[in-house]
């Protein structure tokens, strides 16, 4: 049996090596190849490309590289029409893996899609397009379906991949003594994400609701080569790297977050977050137009109440900020319960390895 895995993009080698690795416990004999990262090949996948080698961000950096883009896509379709896998798996990354999709549908090649692009939130149309080329939907929230099944597509929640991954390294009597935190301190993790637009915009005034917020120990996880866009002169804000973020969850008392995934990172760990989201005002108009939901964090989704509080655009102040914690710090027990009721919709531990068998179910399924 032969499944060509497609992920252009770090999260999407992330979820691949997962993956493959749940796949050659259950079939070691299959043929895992595809495009994908230094993660997937290290789980056993045969790369073809390796996405490293074409990841571009931003309007102009794809328009330059679009030949490139396009190269890629007629080598990943001529290598598909000669191997004839079992199965396309597509793992996010919508823009260029449903033109792949399209192309190679016509080779009677079957198509499962993980992550599958968000119609929920916006294009809800797009369900409909991609319910005629994939023949197998494997979402990671359950307020996907809806959407999807409305549009006749064959789609399966089967847990969602941070329940597994989101483990801190340390005890919590550990992560205290490691970053020095005392019993009696209160926490809080400032998190402006890793995008140079959100630390732009949002990390200022997180840094102004600092000074608010007296008394408190501070810690900024950054990422490489982040370091040097963030400037806390004067205040007292220890910068640690990203990947301790865990163990700082497991003992912070609050977090000041930009929207995305680390919001529910931060709730699998009972951290309650003061969520924020600017962009310009030409995008943000634009983007009102487009989508259609009650929330943008994705505890409040899953809970379909607002247990975070979100801060949008002109509300994103100082003062807003600081008051949004101390109600937080005033309240903690009653948001963590909710926050745990919410991460129950994310199902139980083993999601990769439920994706993989459905993966392997349906390369073989040759109905």
């Amino acid at each position: 049996m032969k499944i060509f895995l497609s992920a252009g993009e770090a999260s999407g080698d992330v979820h691949g090596a997962s993956l493959a690795r749940e796949i050659k416990k259950f079939s070691p004999a299959t043929e895992l190849f595809g495009l994908g990262g230094n993660l997937m090949a290290e789980a056993g996948v045969k790369l073809v490309r390796n996405y490293k080698d074409y990841n571009v961000m931003g309007v102009v950096e794809v328009i330059k590289n679009l030949r490139k883009i396009l190269k890629l896509l007629d080598d990943l379709t001529e290598i598909i029409r000669a191997e004839r896998p079992n199965l396309l798996v597509l793992i996010d990354y919508p823009d260029f893996n449903w033109r792949l999709a399209r192309r190679v549908k016509k080779f009677g090649v079957k198509i499962l899609s993980y992550i599958p692009p968000s119609a929920w939130a916006w294009r809800k149309g797009r369900a409909k397009d991609c319910a005629a080329i994939a023949d197998v939907f494997i979402a990671i929230f359950p307020f996907e379906l809806p959407v999807y099944q409305a549009a006749g597509a064959k789609i399966f929640f089967l847990g969602n991949p941070l329940v597994d991954s989101v483990k801190p390294s340390m005890s919590k009597s550990e992560a205290r003594k490691f970053f020095g935190v005392n019993d009696s301190d209160q926490v809080i993790l400032l998190m402006p994400g890793s995008r140079r637009q959100e630390i732009k915009l949002l990390l200022p005034p997180m840094l102004e609701a600092v000074k608010l917020l007296p008394d408190k120990k501070f810690f900024l996880p950054v990422a490489d080569g982040i370091e040097r866009l963030i400037d806390t002169a004067g205040l007292d804000i220890k910068l640690v790297d990203s990947t301790r973020r865990y163990d700082l969850m497991q003992i912070a008392d609050a977090a000041i977050a930009t929207s995305g995934t680390v919001v529910l990172e931060a709730a699998l760990l009972n951290l309650p977050c003061v969520v924020l989201y600017k962009m310009a005002p030409l995008n943000f108009f634009i983007g009102k137009l487009l989508v259609d939901i009650k929330f943008f964090s994705l505890p409040n989704i899953l809970a379909d109440e607002e247990i975070l509080t979100e801060l949008l655009q002109n509300d994103v102040t100082p003062d807003r900020i600081s008051a949004e914690v101390k109600k937080i710090l005033d309240n903690r027990a009653a948001v963590v319960k909710k926050l745990q009721a919410a991460c129950k919709k994310l199902g139980e531990p083993g999601a990769a390895a439920r994706v993989a068998k459905k993966i392997l179910d349906t390369a073989g399924d040759n109905s």
